[in-house]
């Protein structure tokens, strides 16, 4: 989880369309709904007021019905960064390089083999064991980590991906405004009525909201949406065909989202079930789809099954239960008995069992010696030996051979913290903050070992650029202040920290124009 913030926990209400727009909140801060209801909102109403119509630039030429937006993709590409900084101030996140390291290069690679033009992605992993994913107008993509939980293989995992990367590339927000906009005015009011109720009260509520106030209405945007969905289905699908993966993952990964749907009463629906209603109909639509393609046969993807054993130890209650959980896989037919392996050297290093975790690993180590994830646990078992210094050197040697891995770089940097060596940590995640300048558990633990190592300047910048990236401005502003107070005359350093306030300053004006 995202350190450093306090987060309101709140339903994940998607806005009952193809498209996601998923944006959580608390009743206790829906003083702050117009500002964070925005991705559903702004669009829609500027188009009915004028307020964003003037600029040539917002318009687009006409490429096709599938392509027409009245939107430019740089436009999106602002609304869907200022929407993540509100994000990630609601909700909890997730700071795993080696998870995010691996999710962001399988959408890497779903989206080279997509038809999306604007491929400047940004991925968010959500600390959340329900089923979801969504997309944000402007290439953000989000991912609960409990979604390893429901897909059983890589390629079902890439099947949801692969939808959402479709919706972007089709550009589904702004149709769906400039649908909406064809509609009366009266319609569109209560269309706009019944998003706020499905962010705040969710997604059942506003839809019965619509229906009570504008039946016909609501039927054309329900086929405008099922719509969307067949889109994205198809050309997701051929995204997965075209990236090598087997196109029978994605009628086997609806069938097991249907499957969740059976709840009794008294359960909630997956939320990714809300905003992408499944039916028998369109898992057999997908199922005779698939058939087109030739099936391809994939031995279970060993990278993937591990990520799996990091998301079930995290969201394992305790660790002594994650224990429990992989030794037991261990005594049946695991998926892979090298990632349960590896689920219980996790499991035991963090229930201070390293001599037992340092045994499990070595069972597996053997025969992946190169593995980023089996040098990082042993890193990790060196640690919690109180041995930091022979972390540091395990870790510095491998970055020699991958320089600037980020996964590798954060457990270097965390090992030469604990080893009182804060003056070189800070150099080396300098450096890697060139490279990742929009990661916050960078700048949170880049914070942390300057304020150790008496950078006190450098640990007001780098707690500004968290807070920018959490969405909390203000914060950021008086980080920012603190440091240029302390800056004296320094000239180089006081023209840096006053330009950045007025970035700040600009993101602010640019949330209250939205």
């Amino acid at each position: 989880m995202t350190p450093g913030l306090q987060y309101n926990e709140g339903p994940f209400s998607g806005d009952g369309h193809g498209f996601i727009l998923c944006v959580v909140f608390n009743r206790s801060v829906l003083t702050r709904l117009a500002r964070q209801v925005t991705l559903v909102l702004l669009l829609a109403t500027a188009a009915g007021s004028g307020g964003f119509a003037a600029p040539a630039e917002l318009k687009l030429p006409n490429l096709g019905e599938s392509s027409t937006s009245m939107f430019s993709s740089e436009f999106e590409y602002q609304l869907g960064r200022a929407w993540l900084r509100e994000f990630r101030s609601q909700v909890p996140t997730v700071d795993d390089p080696l998870l995010f390291d691996y999710l962001e290069n399988l959408i890497y690679r779903l989206v080279t083999h997509s038809k999306l033009d604007d491929r400047r992605i940004e991925l968010v992993i959500v600390d959340n064991p329900t089923l979801n994913a969504f997309a944000v107008p402007g290439g953000v993509i989000g991912i609960h980590n409990g979604l390893l939980m429901w897909a059983e293989t890589e390629d079902e995992l890439a099947t949801v991906l692969a939808h959402e990367i479709a919706h972007l590339s089709q550009r589904h927000f702004s149709r769906g405004v400039e649908f909406q906009q064809k509609l009366q005015p009266v319609t569109l009011a209560a269309m706009l009525a019944s998003f706020v109720l499905m962010a705040t009260a969710g997604g059942d509520a506003g839809m019965a909201a619509l229906s009570a106030t504008q039946a016909a209405a609501q039927g054309s945007a329900l086929q405008y949406s099922r719509g969307n969905e067949q889109e994205a289905d198809r050309i997701g699908m051929q995204t997965i065909v075209d990236a090598g993966l087997d196109p029978q993952a994605a009628p086997a990964m609806f069938e097991r989202m249907l499957h969740a749907t059976r709840y009794s009463k008294n359960e909630q629906i997956p939320e990714f079930l809300r905003s992408h209603p499944l039916s028998e109909n369109r898992i057999a639509d997908t199922r005779n789809r698939a058939r087109n393609y030739p099936r391809i046969v994939r031995e279970p993807d060993l990278e993937y099954q591990l990520m799996r054993a990091r998301v079930i130890t995290e969201l394992t209650s305790t660790p002594a239960q994650a224990v429990e959980r992989f030794r037991g896989e261990l005594e049946g037919t695991p998926q892979s008995r090298e990632a349960a392996t590896y689920g219980l050297v996790l499991s035991l290093t963090a229930a201070g069992r390293v001599e037992e975790a340092a045994l499990e690993l070595d069972s597996i180590w053997s025969a992946s010696p190169d593995r980023l994830e089996y040098i990082i646990a042993d890193a990790e078992i060196e640690m919690a030996r109180s041995r930091p210094a022979q972390a540091a050197e395990k870790l510095s040697r491998r970055l020699v051979v991958s320089p600037g891995n980020h996964p590798l770089t954060m457990a270097y940097a965390t090992a030469l913290m604990k080893n009182q060596q804060p003056h070189i940590a800070e150099e080396v995640l300098v450096a890697q903050s060139k490279r990742r300048p929009d990661d916050p558990g960078l700048w949170y633990l880049l914070a942390e070992v300057q304020g150790l190592s008496g950078n006190i300047v450098g640990l007001h910048q780098s707690r500004a650029e968290y807070f920018i990236l959490n969405g909390a401005l203000d914060e950021a502003k008086k980080q920012l202040n603190y440091a240029l107070k302390l800056a004296g005359s320094n000239f180089h350093a006081s023209a840096k920290i006053s330009q950045r306030l007025e970035d700040v300053t600009r993101m602010q004006e640019q949330m209250e124009e939205f």
